[in-house]
């Protein structure tokens, strides 16, 4: 089952059920008005949602044309948006640019932040850009939205509360980065509002190349009309997503509705599948020759994310941005 959010529903959007090679879609407001209420809601709501879904695919009901510009991220805002740094290979090369040693735990103990997530960018929105100082730059992600996950859930038990999956653009801004983590209390300014994938699937949507807890396909990335990276979401990862939600609520609750980021998906072979931000080229560049030479984003700039699967049918539609000024 895929779902998105049309945004003339309000600040929650308005529920939709999209059909499965993404080219139409369906009003699911008189069953849950948003997806923030079907997460809330889904074992009553998730059974009927689907039922939808299956009429799409037969031509049984009433449907309107997929356009994602009228598409806000599935869910426009959320209670919680944590992000992890899965990929070691990303977090290795940003700290040896940085003559930095990994900490003693990282492939035992999970990375992983607190990002706003009272407003998220649709998918296809401008990425505003106040000042080319701050070093714009795009990540590529996979993110999960769970349902209600209780404190002390183990990894096991949390495979079961992963409902819905997506793409992500988590949006950072690298020179207002350093700073902030020099002082050792997090992001904040530096990680302005991220923005998802038009659609977000169920994990049955992805057949074998979903594990329950991982998303075996490349994540392809276009940045100015050229491919940046195909890297594998599959490998490399040393945190599965139970184990970063088992992580996260460790002492607390979950509520319906948080989304975990896997963090930049990233590959150890980056020399043959790219990157899927310019930090990354930018710490290669720096590890090679001792200086970066590529730039961070500009007014003009354009970023693509978007997923095959095995019919090379787009799974989540693509995130397809633009960098404006102001």
């Amino acid at each position: 089952m895929k779902l998105a959010s049309l945004k003339s529903g309000g600040r929650d959007g308005a529920l939709v059920v999209v059909s499965r090679d993404l080219s139409c879609v369906a009003d699911a407001t008189g069953i849950t008005p948003t997806l923030r209420d079907a997460i809330e809601n889904w074992q009553q709501v998730a059974p009927t949602l689907q039922e939808l879904a299956n009429k799409i695919e037969t031509g049984d009901v009433q449907t309107m044309p997929y356009s994602p510009a009228k598409l806000a991220s599935p869910l426009p805002r959320a209670f919680q948006w944590a992000d992890g740094s899965a990929y070691l290979s990303h977090m290795r090369l940003v700290r040896k640019a940085r003559g930095v040693e990994m900490p003693a735990n990282s492939e035992t103990d999970p990375m992983l932040y607190q990002g706003g997530s009272d407003g998220f960018i649709g998918p296809v929105d401008p990425i505003p850009c106040l000042d080319t100082d701050w070093g714009l730059d795009f990540e590529g992600e996979i993110a999960v939205v769970t349902d209600d996950v209780p404190m002390g859930c183990t990894p096991e038990q949390a495979k079961s509360h992963i409902k819905l999956i997506m793409l992500c653009n988590d949006i950072s801004l690298r020179h207002v980065m350093r700073p902030e983590l020099v002082k050792g209390f997090g992001f904040f300014q530096s990680k302005p509002a991220s923005a998802f994938s038009p659609v977000c699937v169920t994990p049955d949507e992805l057949g074998d190349a979903w594990t329950g807890g991982r998303v075996n396909l490349p994540l392809l990335t276009v940045y100015n009309g050229e491919e940046y990276g195909r890297v594998h979401a599959g490998k490399d990862l040393t945190f599965e997503f139970p184990d970063l939600i088992a992580h996260a609520a460790r002492t607390r609750d979950l509520s319906a509705g948080t989304i975990i980021g896997s963090g930049t998906v990233s590959n150890e072979n980056h020399d043959e599948v790219g990157s899927n931000c310019l930090a990354e080229k930018r710490m290669i560049e720096t590890i090679r020759t001792g200086e970066a030479t590529t730039r961070f984003m500009e007014p003009g700039d354009t970023i693509r994310f978007e997923m095959l699967g095995e019919d090379s049918q787009s799974i989540f539609g693509a995130i397809d941005q633009t960098v404006v000024a102001g």
